[in-house]
């Protein structure tokens, strides 16, 4: 999963990533039967008519998961699920009784023949406010909008028995004519308002989203890849077409950079986007799949803000093919949707990942040295305000509870540099001949999607593929509390520090924001009684100034996400107009964007003996 942040303080919200679970084989002929019906909508809820197979016991638990795997937090998507009755073949109401949040006890099992409850969506209830405490993570999440649009992440739908987990599944789907399902799934219906999807167990299921929307995608193939685009924006302004040249480039470079390590056959692009009203998502990044991402992001973002934004969350989600989803650890093999245990190498899983999203754009000619540097110069700074003492394994195994918890986005910027020190020392140990994504493609053969390692055994593993020197560091600075020494790693192929001037937000200075809002009236209001920013004072700002209009377009609370996310997009010298109301008054001011410049922690290259170590390191 990756979670990624659209603005700073006042701002949006975060990204996430999710893995598979494979274990189990289908061999026997029953199988979980699944209605959903999105035709006829009650109350903002779907229905959906479950037939189970037949249970030999006197009683069975029916689960909806608390927990679905990457996305490292307690869910609970049984909070959704109203009015959940059982009957009998005779249609005769059996004794439910409901445990906890997720669980519901059905007695006279052995009669089981049918389970109805009805679904609510979970976009309408994020508050974007501490996201992620009772939110839950968009693109993880459900929505259901009568005719026009569903995010069906199957897991928020469709519920399981615990003894029946590797039964074949299969779901039929009736909907309006008027829209499609987006998914990766075969439809094994030929009608145009009902679809039919088999899969061999629940947890294939799951790891199969749909978005059911007015048809608005594209199709395209990448070196024996079939990759579907498919977009829902509700006004219509943003089109597949207009974002599939950049993820065809994108998608194209990271093929080629992974070789021959995946053999996915198709694979979608789900890109929800949203208007950030009150009953709208507000999470935004992306969620991964072994042949899918499901991605929300906000609809009014500049169209090169929306491409930028899809290259981050999707180049990272695309590389989770490569870990967990081929190389992984029984953890999450034999995923427990209701007691998780969490495996302890998020490093690899994510860490590792988000290196990959970066590296192969160096890689592969899509950006300079110099950005390439100054990501990694960023992502140490961002490492730098966590915990780094604390245990990396550790905080992976109990990433669910505090204190570690705090510390999971980490495995963006601490994850991800382990994975380049671990890269670097390999490829400074083989001179230049082997790095980080041979050690991978190495660990797919010893493994692969079908067999787990134990969380125990694999640094060992990875030692006895790599050197001595790669395990110590394991033990040192991913098992053990010790800070990595990041220089002295970036040394080993010439790279040393420096510095630069970036432009920082008009609005923010780290986590000091510039503006507030007034409590009386709501108003957007420039702080009093401190040093302003050149944005401010280019434009004769001053503190006490409410801000009414910018550009044509009216802000107040209501919308000040959209001022700070559009606030990223301006450059220097863009002409703007500000409407303020001044003592009371109103007052129009003309004049440029001048935007505040920051100095900035990077690196360069400055070491030409180790030229040959760094062009293996960067372009081999």
């Amino acid at each position: 999963m990756k979670k990624i942040v659209l603005s700073l303080v006042l701002a949006l919200s975060l990204l996430s990533c999710k893995t598979g679970s494979r274990s189990g084989k289908s061999s026997s002929k029953e199988n979980v039967k699944v209605a959903i019906d999105l035709n006829t909508i009650t109350a903002d809820k779907v229905l959906v008519t479950l037939m189970p197979p037949k249970f030999t016991t006197d009683e069975t638990t029916f689960s909806i998961p608390k927990t679905v795997p990457g996305t490292y937090s307690s869910d609970n998507y049984g909070r959704y699920i109203d009015d959940l009755k059982a009957f009998d073949e005779k249609g005769n109401a059996l004794e439910v009784t409901k445990s906890d949040d997720n669980n519901w006890k059905i007695k006279k099992a052995k009669s089981l023949a049918k389970i109805t409850y009805w679904v609510n969506d979970t976009f309408d209830t994020e508050s974007g406010e501490g996201f992620g405490k009772s939110d839950i993570f968009s693109p993880a999440g459900t929505n259901i909008l009568d005719k026009t649009n569903f995010v069906v992440n199957t897991h928020g739908f469709v519920g399981y028995f615990a003894e029946k987990l590797h039964v074949p599944y299969e779901v039929t789907i009736s909907h309006p004519e008027n829209i499609w399902g987006a998914t990766s799934m075969t439809d094994l219906d030929a009608s145009k308002t009902n679809d039919v999807f088999d899969t061999p167990r629940y947890a294939v299921l799951v790891e199969n989203p749909i978005m059911y929307a007015k048809p608005n995608y594209t199709t395209f193939n990448v070196n024996g890849m079939d990759i579907q685009i498919a977009v829902y924006s509700p006004t219509g302004k943003v089109t597949a077409e207009s974002i599939t040249p950049e993820m065809k480039k994108m998608m194209t470079a990271q093929k080629n950079f992974l070789g021959d390590i995946n053999s996915t056959k198709k694979y979608s692009v789900l890109l929800y986007l949203s208007t950030m009203k009150p009953d709208d998502a507000k999470g935004f990044g992306a969620l991964e799949h072994p042949t899918a991402t499901t991605v929300v992001l906000p609809e009014m973002l500049p169209h090169d803000e929306l491409q930028k934004s899809m290259k981050d969350v999707v180049s990272h989600e695309f590389f989770h093919i490569v870990t967990p989803l081929t190389i992984h650890s029984k953890e999450i093999q034999d995923f427990d949707y209701n007691d998780p245990k969490m495996s302890e190498h998020l490093w690899m899983y994510e860490g590792v990942t988000e290196y990959f999203a970066n590296l192969f754009q160096i890689n592969q000619g899509l950006i300079p040295e110099s950005e390439f540097y100054s990501r990694i110069a960023e992502k140490i700074d961002e490492a730098n305000t966590m915990n780094d003492t604390m245990s990396f394994t550790t905080m992976s195994k109990n990433v669910l509870v505090e204190p570690y918890k705090d510390q999971y986005l980490n495995v963006y910027q601490k994850g991800a540099l382990i994975g380049m020190c671990i890269d670097i020392i390999i490829r400074e140990k083989s001179n230049g001949e082997r790095g980080i994504l041979d050690l991978m493609h190495k660990l797919s053969k010893e493994y692969g999607e079908n067999k787990a390692f134990d969380d125990a055994e694999l640094f060992g593993k990875i030692t006895q593929l790599t050197y001595p020197e790669v395990g110590e560091f394991l033990k040192t600075y991913v098992a053990g509390t010790t800070p990595i020494p990041y220089n002295t790693y970036l040394a080993k192929v010439g790279v040393t520090p420096s510095s630069e001037k970036k432009p920082g937000n008009p609005f923010l200075k780290g986590q000091v924001p510039y503006i507030t809002i007034n409590p009386q009236n709501k108003a957007i209001t420039v702080v009093p009684d401190i040093e302003l920013n050149t944005f401010f004072t280019n434009l004769n700002l001053k503190g006490g100034d409410e801000i009414v209009e910018i550009n044509g377009v009216k802000y107040s609370l209501e919308n000040i996400y959209d001022l700070i996310t559009i606030s990223q997009s301006w450059k220097e010298n863009d002409p703007i107009t500000v409407i303020i109301n001044r003592n009371g008054k109103p007052e129009t001011i003309k004049g440029t964007v001048k935007l505040p410049y920051e100095d900035s922690n990077s690196f360069q290259a400055t070491d030409d003996s180790k030229k040959m170590l760094r062009e293996a390191w960067l372009k081999k």
